[in-house]
């Protein structure tokens, strides 16, 4: 017992003088930022591979929330405030209550697309587009943040309602029909 004492006592020295010698707050940094993006991917693929709707919906919902997690490690509270309630709350429930409300025997029929061919088509199309993206993305100039705005979360509404008003009801009217007409369509869909 004693001689496995020493070893456990060895290896916490050991891993503390490497942290040490490591800048252990760089590290820690990383590896919170890697954990949360392989929680927001792996739980974008399950959406992707499962063939249960609900479970996909349970785990875009769990997506989303670990997009907002990003959002407020990367010090944007307000993005990641809006992230979880918009589309972790909001737009999950809205999907979970639209599954809820067509019919069960719909379900068992819902994720038709396993040939090996579509799949192998969606990787392509996929892969494309993700390196069409990135080439794009690396290529760019990006500017530095505008002074018009700022940091201020009063700075956003001001512009929302002022400078950006048009766009801001644009988008406020297209949820609002988005939202009749998937009323419009579960109320259909029980009738008939």
């Amino acid at each position: 017992m004693n001689e496995l004492l020493k070893l456990v006592h060895g290896v916490v020295n050991w891993g503390m003088d490497t942290a040490e010698s490591m800048n252990a707050g760089v590290l820690i940094d990383a590896s919170v930022f890697y954990a949360l993006m392989w929680v927001s991917v792996l739980a974008a693929l399950g959406v992707v591979l499962c063939r249960n709707v609900v479970h996909s919906a349970l785990l875009l919902t769990a997506s989303f929330i670990g997009v907002g997690c990003l959002y407020i490690y990367m010090d944007s509270p307000f993005i990641g405030a809006v992230q979880f309630l918009v589309y972790g709350g909001a737009v999950a429930i809205l999907i979970v209550m639209a599954l809820m409300l067509t019919r069960r025997d719909d379900m068992a029929h819902s994720n038709l697309s396993r040939s090996l061919f579509c799949q192998a088509g969606a990787a392509v199309i996929s892969g494309a587009f993700f390196l069409c993206i990135s080439v794009a993305s690396l290529m760019t100039q990006f500017r530095e943040m505008s002074a018009e705005l700022g940091d201020s979360v009063t700075g956003l509404a001001d512009m929302m309602l002022t400078k950006y008003i048009l766009p801001f009801e644009v988008a406020a009217v297209l949820l609002l029909i988005a939202m009749i007409g998937a009323l419009v369509i579960a109320k259909g869909a029980h009738e008939s």
